[in-house]
């Protein structure tokens, strides 16, 4: 199928070369003049697979036009369109605030037309393999559905910004299927019910599997005992119909389907909440006959005495701080991941910058095992202790413990860190009668400043990028700029030494920043050698440096997968804004083709 490209510019000469160079090609292509009329064409037409917006025009410039084409693809639930910036700007602000806004790609006008197709490609490509990796990590592949994750996601959103039902909907007697015709007829019913599903519930509504025979949809608009007594019939209905269709007339198993419900928001907008009180529901109807339904009401569980009720105050002074010991947190692993998560997407929100330190303790030569493990123990406390109690730390094993410190400059982490070290040392140098003599362990640390202030993802922030540059003021910039961020960068002056490199890393980079006129090997040449090192490291993006490449040069390195381009002398708004997209895309990739047992690390 022909992509359609979308070109919106408000000189018509520029619409023409395009659309002719475009066309050439086997695009369809849309001709739009001005933003306004691009958000009206879409708002009836759908959306292309990619839009070339020109930046500079009247009445509505490309940021604006960009900003009112997300807002009406988030009222219209569609899809983001991928969008790449038409400029002859050679500002360096520009390209920062574009990549800040989410746009994909730029193209300077006059339009050169290997370099327009090639890029085009590489974004509708990205896109593509972005979509599909999404779609493996979200969808179960037996029925189409949201899977159980992506449900709690999707639903979860659902109930926060919409009116209606959510319903567990489980299969009654589903087990026998199995048993008796297999569970290759087993698959058969799972998907007719899920298609059974679809047809059934308000357009609008979403769906989701999330066990073998179980399934939630949210039922938008849905708001009265009554219509989900007429969706339950139905769905039992057609499971009916669609069964004795498989297995015959004379099928027998009393197949059908119970449903636990709960009106969204007059009870909550909590999803997981929601879903236990409708789980509940669901299990009513499994005790008393099934294939029916039973809807959420205030007093349908209500068995505790009213005396037991607690006002806001009795709650709390329960869950309060009252007497809390003015030291740090310390969580088990579980926990502590759970609440670093949230305090990564705080820090994030509102700008605070933190660390994150590692402390390991090795046992010194000659000393005792038995005090080693005790100074082991005892140190954790000394953290706890030492640090803030807005701190954070857990024990990740036996002789390490990982802590966040929270609402840090970057000037001082040092200093709390040799403060910790110094601290130990002192208060133990009179213990020796103990088991606790401070020689018997050797403490080794590492840590990572995480800067929020300046536009970098907590996502990229603890980065390995690896530079191959020859010029050493130009790598010293380039370092200088990324480890501010907490980016760690490995230098290398020759290709040589960067290829000792690849071959023995353990960890690849997320990222490989090559100048192309390298003195021993150009750029083509050490793409082509990094194939042979091996696969991690082949598959890791490039982004080359140069003093500005032709136009040939330029298409030749797309076409062999290179990332992005950095132009020379560096800037650092441009040198920090292309590296962040980049290190964005790739972890899109990571996290799409992450295992199950991953996902919630994310």
């Amino acid at each position: 199928m022909a992509k359609w490209i979308m070109v919106v510019d408000d000189d018509t000469a520029n619409l023409k070369v395009a659309g002719s160079i475009l066309s050439k090609n086997n695009m369809r292509v849309t001709a739009l003049k001005s933003g306004k009329a691009l958000i009206n064409y879409i708002s009836e037409n759908g959306a292309p697979d990619l839009i070339l917006l020109d930046i500079m025009m009247p009445e509505m410039d490309g940021f604006e036009t960009l900003e009112k084409l997300r807002e009406l693809e988030k009222e219209k639930e569609l899809n983001e369109t991928p969008v790449i910036f038409l400029t002859a700007d050679e500002k360096s602000g520009t390209e920062t605030k574009g990549f800040e806004v989410g746009v994909s790609d730029f193209v300077r006008k006059p339009f050169n037309p290997d370099v327009l197709l090639r890029r085009i490609d590489n974004v509708i490509s990205m896109q593509s393999e972005m979509k599909s990796l999404k779609s493996e990590a979200t969808l179960d592949k037996l029925t189409g559905f949201l899977n159980k994750a992506a449900t709690s996601t999707a639903l979860s959103k659902m109930c926060v910004e919409k009116s209606g039902c959510l319903m567990m909907i489980d299969l009654d007697s589903f087990k026998l299927v199995n048993d008796i015709y297999g569970h290759e007829m087993g698959d058969k019913v799972l998907i007719s019910f899920a298609n059974i599903i679809r047809e059934t519930v308000p357009q609008g509504s979403k769906y989701g599997r999330i066990g073998g025979d179980e399934f939630v949809s949210f039922c938008r608009g849905v708001e009265d005992e009554e219509t989900v007594e007429d969706i339950t019939r139905q769905l039992n209905e057609k499971l009916l119909k669609s069964a004795k269709e498989m297995m015959g007339e004379d099928m027998n198993i009393p197949l059908g389907t119970s449903v636990g419900a709960i009106m969204v928001p007059k009870h909550g907008n909590d999803y997981n909440s929601l879903l236990k009180l409708a789980d509940k529901c669901l299990y009513i109807v499994k005790k008393n006959g099934k294939h029916g339904c039973s809807v959420y009401s205030s007093d349908l569980f209500d068995t505790e005495d009213e005396s037991d009720v607690q006002d806001i105050n009795t709650l709390s002074e329960i869950m309060g701080e009252r007497n809390i010991p003015n030291v740090a947190m310390q969580l088990d692993m579980e926990a502590f991941s759970y609440v670093f998560r949230y305090t990564t997407r705080y820090f994030l929100r509102n700008n605070i910058n933190s660390c994150k330190v590692l402390f390991t303790l090795e046992q010194a030569e000659g000393a005792d095992a038995e005090c080693y493990k005790n100074c082991c123990d005892e140190f954790g406390n000394h953290i706890r202790e030492s640090l803030r109690k807005s701190d954070l730390l857990t024990r990740s094993r036996y002789n390490q413990y990982y802590i966040l410190l929270t609402d840090i400059r970057e000037e001082f982490v040092t200093r709390v860190i040799n403060n910790v070290i110094d601290d130990w040392n002192e208060s133990y140098n009179s213990l020796s009668e103990t088991n606790l003599d401070k020689s018997a362990v050797v403490i080794n640390y590492d840590f990572k400043f995480v800067r929020n202030d300046n536009g970098i993802s907590p996502v990229n922030a603890t980065a390995d990028v690896a530079l191959v540059e020859a010029t050493e003021p130009d790598r010293t910039f380039i370092a200088n700029v990324l480890s501010k961020f907490g980016i760690t960068v490995h230098s290398f002056d020759n290709c040589a030494a960067f290829f000792d490199y690849a071959r023995s890393v353990e960890k690849v980079p997320e990222l490989i920043l090559l100048d192309f006129n390298m003195p021993d090997m150009n750029g083509f040449d050490v793409l082509e050698k990094l194939k042979e090192v091996g696969d991690d490291i082949s598959r890791v993006p490039v982004v080359l440096l140069s003093d500005g490449l032709s136009d040939e040069v330029e298409v030749k390195a797309l076409s062999k997968g290179v990332m992005d381009f950095i132009k020379k002398p560096y800037k650092e708004e441009v040198l920090k804004a292309r590296v962040n997209h980049v290190l964005e895309l790739t972890s899109l990739r990571k996290r799409y083709r992450r295992p199950k047992s991953l996902e919630d690390e994310e």
